[in-house]
């Protein structure tokens, strides 16, 4: 290079750094295979269809349209739900400009009552061995949360709209849509292979991979066209509830509802029956409303509620009422039976609350008020301790002869004194029998009756 001329070295160094130039900028851009690697977003729908897990699915839609995804995987296993919130799932599912894909799983896990709808409504319906799915009739409610059976004609409405809407769904995705009418009108149930055989689902797979690997290739309709699905060797990134998702999922349990809803009347029990206290009150009146706002998206019986909160009312007049816990029996009473409502009106296992929480809560209960009862009835028949009335019957000596007046010492004090037996002299000692203002009224202490006088007498 240096016998080179002055102008061709120039021109031979600007190439070299030009050739260097684009080698870096090669090294610096994305292999062709990390480039094309699909990603899909796993949800996971575990527990029953609520508001709460609606908008988790439409969330996880969202991110995976914004995120480029392949596809997303509802892996699902519910025993049914609202059917308003099964409608949000449905609606962002047909919305959504990536395949959506249900997959029933683990085993032993189904896709129950709402699940079926949202089975149906996916782009790509799989089932894992040993799964089952079905038992699709629409149960209707009343303003109270109560299962109405009187109405023939309302019922049938609202079956038929049901069967509409899941034939709909199941045409709209090449699948069974007589079948799907059958898990409505008749809550017929099958198993994941024979779900397979009546073409109620796409596939069953032993997992996640392998149902990413047969489904690639395919080519489904979605909201923004057909799309060729990409997920062999895919990267699944899962996507779980949010911390605050998944603590009023766990608050929209109706058994953790009934224990909020007990503990936050307790609390404000405990702040009524003892003013000032503050924090039992504050803690029951958060514990109330988390409890109002789960029971209000189950659609409980409300008379339950207001009987559980008749309760309540009952336990605290009866710390100020001296009705000797009858007033505590009737509160027990009414709250064994708006417990019992609760578990009773549910119309499916998700909204029910638990047989043995509610015997567990309602005996704790029961015992806690009838100490607190049995403590203020102590109290009030003991005899006062302190002030004019606890006077009465306390034992004194006579510091100036009574005659029919003089003066007593008596509990560390000494009183202006009177006796109907006087004159009574000096030394000897008396019995209080009446306080009369700022005058004692007393008797001699018979020997058998005395006590030792109260010292500095």
């Amino acid at each position: 290079m240096a016998g080179l001329p002055g102008v061709a070295r120039t021109r031979f160094l600007s190439l070299a750094a030009l050739l260097m130039l684009v080698l870096v900028g090669l090294a610096l851009l994305p292999t062709p295979a990390a480039a094309q690697t699909p990603r899909v977003r796993v949800l996971t729908v575990d527990g029953a269809i609520t508001p709460i897990m609606a908008n988790y699915v439409r969330r996880g839609i969202g991110d995976a349209e914004r995120s480029g995804d392949a596809a997303v995987v509802l892996e699902m296993n519910t025993p049914g739900g609202l059917s308003s919130a099964m409608d949000d799932i449905t609606t962002a599912i047909f919305a959504s400009r990536v395949p959506v894909i249900v997959y029933v799983t683990p085993s032993g896990a189904r896709a129950a009552s709402a699940g079926v709808y949202i089975t149906e409504a996916a782009q790509v319906a799989a089932m894992a061995p040993s799964t089952n799915i079905g038992s699709a009739t629409p149960v209707q409610l009343d303003s109270q949360g109560q299962p109405q059976q009187t109405d023939p004609t309302m019922t049938q409405k609202i079956v038929n709209d049901a069967v509409a809407k899941i034939r709909g769904f199941a045409e709209v995705r090449g699948r069974n849509a007589d079948w799907a009418e059958q898990a409505v009108r008749s809550a017929v149930n099958v198993t994941a292979s024979q779900a397979l055989q009546l073409h109620v689902i796409d596939l069953v797979e032993p997992n996640l991979p392998s149902l990413l690997r047969d489904i690639d290739g395919r080519t489904v309709g979605t909201a923004g066209g057909q799309v060729t699905l990409h997920t062999a060797g895919a990267t699944t990134v899962t996507d779980g509830l949010d911390v605050g998702e998944r603590f009023l999922q766990i608050v929209g349990d109706p058994s953790v509802a009934y224990i909020l809803l007990s503990v936050g009347m307790l609390g404000l029990f405990l702040e009524l029956a003892n003013p000032g206290s503050i924090l039992p009150g504050v803690l029951g009146g958060i514990c109330m409303l988390l409890a109002l706002f789960s029971l209000g998206s189950l659609n409980v019986d409300w008379a339950g509620v207001m009987l559980i909160g008749f309760a309540f009312l009952l336990f605290i007049v009866d710390v100020y009422v001296p009705s000797h816990g009858a007033l505590t029996i009737g509160g027990i009473v009414s709250f064994a039976v708006g417990s019992f409502l609760l578990h009773s009106s549910a119309t499916s296992p998700f909204a029910q609350v638990s047989g043995v929480v509610i015997v567990g809560t309602t005996v704790a209960l029961a015992a806690f008020f009838l100490f607190i009862v049995g403590a203020v009835i102590k109290a009030r028949l003991r005899p006062p301790s302190t002030g004019r009335e606890a006077l009465v019957g306390a034992v004194g000596s006579v510091r100036r002869a009574l005659d029919p007046e003089g003066y007593v010492f008596v509990e560390g004090e000494l009183w202006r004194a009177w006796s109907p037996l006087a004159p009574i002299a000096a030394g000897t000692r008396v019995r209080v029998i009446a306080v009369e203002g700022l005058r004692l009224s007393v008797l001699p202490a018979a020997e058998q009756q005395a006590v030792p006088v109260a010292r500095g007498a």
